[in-house]
């Protein structure tokens, strides 16, 4: 078992890791998922003490390897770590890549690491390169010879850190299906992907990290399909977010309209769909920031999703029910209603935001 108690991890200008606790079990196959610059990789280099936390412990099986009077090499034997540059020695074969771990540190005579390091090349199907060099061998090759040389060691745990993203499309396919066969093993296995198919196929557990933390812990039907998280949601399902806040009748109507525009174009929404979020926008928002009503309190969030192929424009906002949809200019509103397949207004009494108004196009 790993267990892991509020890790952090702080460099000069940037601290990747800021409060992690977590138990993995013997036989977890973890996927961990998160945008990019939210300590996933840096989890990974402070597991097998490659990076020194600066706060925080790790235990493994009960030891404690990030003691300074742990034998920290005798902790690494446990571990395996993959990573997305191969690290492979150039000046050696293939075979002689495998063998040099297991000589210089199990102290095996050559034979036997021979014998074994046959044996998973075998594995990995690459038997038939065991002479040749890594520059004669294509990314995804590599890949799985560097899997070889850390199976090598007979670790208890490995670890992959975007083991597919130094490569070809073409040779992705590959290396997965060998981490795909090493997930029935029974080996504990953490794998940081960018790959949301690959990771929810091949895991019992899904972490997705942001701003440093496990944000969401869950199998993968939980994280794919129900997430807890609104980060989380966002996040798996390729949502482009764009939130505009509201506090004054006198806000600057004009830089949010330039602000929608701008997200509707680095997004390559259609031109169309752009008038009608200006047309909601405008009605909506108008409605709410009337003198008659209290100092307005709006969050508005637009969401454009790349796979689905769909917006939605979320406008939340505080007081009691008040639907907007009801209101406004009615030839507006009856226009800004053709437009749109749904349009629903929800008021919870007990929500931070007790009014929401959902609108949601098709592009």
């Amino acid at each position: 078992m790993i267990k892991i108690e509020h890790l952090k991890k702080t460099y000069p200008n940037s601290v990747p890791l800021r409060d992690v606790s977590v138990e993995i079990n013997d036989g977890d196959v973890i996927a961990v998922i998160g945008p990019s610059g939210t300590g996933k990789s840096t989890l990974l280099r402070c597991i097998c003490l490659l990076e020194k936390p600066t706060e925080g412990r790790v235990l493994i099986d009960g030891t404690d390897v990030t003691d300074p009077n742990c034998n920290s090499d005798l902790a690494r034997r446990k571990m395996g770590m993959v990573f997305q540059s191969f690290n492979l020695f150039g000046h050696m074969t293939v075979i002689e890549n495998i063998m040099l771990a297991p000589q210089l540190l199990l102290h095996r005579n050559r034979q036997e690491a021979y014998n074994e390091g046959m044996r998973l090349l075998r594995m990995v199907g690459l038997a038939e390169k065991a002479l040749n060099y890594p520059e004669e061998l294509s990314g995804g090759q590599k890949q799985r010879v560097a899997i070889a040389r850390t199976l090598a060691m007979d670790p208890e745990i490995i670890l992959f850190d975007e083991p597919t993203s130094a490569l070809d499309p073409t040779m992705v396919e590959e290396v997965q299906a060998v981490i795909r066969e090493l997930a029935g093993t029974g080996k504990t296995i953490l794998i940081v992907t960018h790959e949301m198919s690959f990771a929810r196929s091949i895991s019992n557990r899904v972490f997705f990290m942001d701003e440093g933390r496990i944000c969401e812990d869950g199998t993968p039907e939980q994280i794919f399909d129900h997430p807890l998280n609104e980060k989380t949601r966002r996040f798996v399902r390729k949502l482009k977010v764009l939130e505009l806040g509201i506090k004054s009748r006198d806000y600057d109507f004009l830089a949010m309209y330039t602000e929608i525009d701008k997200y509707c174009v680095k997004n390559r929404i259609p031109w169309k769909i752009t008038q009608y979020l200006h047309m909601a926008f405008e009605e909506m928002v108008r409605q709410l920031t009337s003198p008659e009503l209290p100092p307005p309190d709006i969050q508005t969030a637009i969401e454009y999703s790349e796979s689905a192929e769909t917006v939605e424009m979320s406008i939340r906002y505080t007081g009691p029910s008040f639907d907007v949809t009801r209101g406004g200019e009615e030839l507006s509103m009856k226009v800004l209603k053709s437009t749109m397949p749904e349009i629903t207004y929800t008021f919870d009494p007990n929500a931070e935001y007790s009014n929401r108004v959902l609108l949601s196009w098709h592009c």
